[in-house]
C-alpha cells in the first residue's frame, strides 16, 4: 500500500477533478502490475495496473489507495474491471466520498466473491486525497498558502523590490509544489507588480497548472506575460460582477477564462471564489499571495496548509508584509496550524503547517 500511495502522488496536479490514485497488483509475493491515475484523469490506476499484470491478475491481490469506482463515465467502472480480471482480494484505504461511488465499489466486489480489506494506511491516504475529499464534502478545493519572506516577515522592500528574497533551492522546491497542485493562484497586486508566468519550470510536467488571478476590477495589464501566454497555458480571471465589459471582451480575446464571483467588503468574496473553482473541477490550489489575498483566505478560515520559506535577512517595518491586515484583537482569534515539517533548503528554511483540529 505504501508503494501504491507513492505511485498515486505522481498524479497530483495532473488529474483533477479525479483523485490521484495508485494501484499495485501482487500475486504470490511478486508485483505483477502497477499503475497511477494518468494525466487528465484517464485511464484510472486500476486499469493501468491490470493491463500490466495481464493474466497474472487472476487470483492476485490488488492494493488500491481509494475505493474502486462503481459508476460508468468516460470508462467502465474499475470495480467491474477488477472482477473481470479475476482478482481474488482487494486491499484499500477507505470509501470514495463521491456520491456516485460511496461504498458501491466495495459492494460490487464483495457480491462477486472478492475479499475486501479496508482501513490500510487510511490516515496517509486521507492526506494525499485531501483536495478530492474536501471538494466532495464542501465544494471547494484544498488551499495551500505559500509565503516566501524575510526573517521579519516581509515579501518586498518599500519600493516593491523582491527578486530574490529566497535562494535557488527554495525556488526549485516551489516549482515542485506548483506541479502537485491543479492551480496556482495570486492576487491582482502580485500579478501587476511581478508580471509572473506562474508556470512550472524544470520539472517536465505533462500539463501545466491552471493560473488563477483574483482581480475584482479586471484591472490587469493586457501586455503581461500572463496575457501573452493565455492560449498556451490556462489562465482564469476571477472578478466581480460589475466590471467593464470591454475588459471582459479583451481578456476573452487573448484566451483567458472569466470567472465572475460575488464581492464582499470591496473584494472578491474568498468563499465564493473557492466554490467557483471547486465547481470548475479544481481540487488543489496553490496560493502564492499577495498579502491582501492571503489575509482574506486566512480570515475566512479557508487555508488548509501553510508553507513558509524564510530567508536570513531583515527588510524592516517599511517593507511589504507577507500577510495583510486581519483585524485581530486577541490571540485567541487567530487560527492555529500544526507544524508538520521543517528543514533547511540551501540558505533558507522551509516550514510546512496544516490546519489544527
Amino acid at each position: 500500500m505504501a508503494l501504491a500511495l507513492s505511485l498515486g502522488r505522481r498524479g497530483m496536479g495532473q488529474c483533477a477533478p479525479n483523485p490521484a490514485v495508485g494501484c499495485v497488483i501482487v500475486r504470490e509475493g511478486r508485483i505483477v502490475g502497477r499503475g497511477a491515475t494518468a494525466p487528465g484523469g484517464r485511464p484510472h490506476a486500476e486499469t493501468q495496473a491490470l493491463a500490466q499484470a495481464g493474466a497474472a491478475a487472476r487470483g492476485a491481490t490488488a492494493y488500491v489507495t481509494l475505493e474502486p469506482c462503481a459508476h460508468h463515465g468516460a470508462t467502465p467502472p474499475c470495480a467491474e474491471a477488477l472482477i473481470a480480471a479475476g482478482v481474488a482480494r482487494v486491499v484499500a484505504t477507505f470509501d470514495d466520498t463521491d456520491p456516485r461511488v460511496s461504498g458501491r465499489g466495495f459492494a460490487m466486489l464483495r457480491a462477486a466473491g472478492i475479499a475486501v480489506t479496508t482501513g490500510v494506511l487510511a490516515e496517509e491516504a486521507a492526506r494525499d486525497h485531501a483536495g478530492f475529499l474536501i471538494r466532495n464534502e464542501v465544494g471547494r478545493p484544498l488551499v495551500t498558502l505559500k509565503l516566501a519572506a524575510s526573517f521579519d516577515g516581509r515579501i518586498a522592500t518599500a519600493s516593491g523590490h523582491s527578486r530574490w528574497i529566497t535562494g535557488a533551492e527554495a525556488r526549485r522546491t516551489v516549482h515542485a509544489m506548483r506541479a502537485r497542485h491543479d492551480a496556482v493562484m495570486v492576487g491582482a497586486g502580485t500579478a501587476r507588480a511581478d508580471d509572473p508566468m506562474l508556470t512550472v519550470r524544470g520539472m517536465g510536467v505533462a500539463r501545466q497548472p491552471v493560473r488563477v488571478v483574483v482581480s475584482r476590477r479586471l484591472d490587469l495589464p493586457l501586455m503581461s506575460q500572463l496575457a501573452r501566454s493565455a492560449r498556451e497555458v490556462p489562465l482564469w480571471l476571477c472578478h466581480g460582477a460589475e466590471v467593464d465589459e470591454a475588459l471582459v471582451a479583451a481578456w476573452r480575446e487573448v484566451g483567458a477564462r472569466l470567472v465572475p464571483c460575488a464581492v464582499t467588503g470591496g473584494q472578491v468574496d474568498p468563499a465564493a471564489l473557492l466554490q467557483a473553482l471547486g465547481a470548475a473541477g479544481l481540487t488543489r490550489v496553490f496560493c502564492e499571495g499577495g498579502g491582501a489575498l492571503a489575509a482574506s483566505l486566512l480570515a475566512a478560515g479557508l487555508v488548509d496548509e501553510l508553507v513558509g520559506f524564510t530567508a536570513g535577512l531583515a527588510i524592516g517595518a517599511e517593507g511589504l508584509p507577507a500577510i495583510g491586515a486581519l483585524g485581530l484583537a486577541r490571540l485567541e482569534e487567530a487560527q492555529r496550524f500544526e507544524l508538520m515539517e521543517a528543514r533547511a533548503l540551501g540558505p533558507d528554511v522551509m516550514h510546512r503547517w496544516v490546519r489544527a483540529g
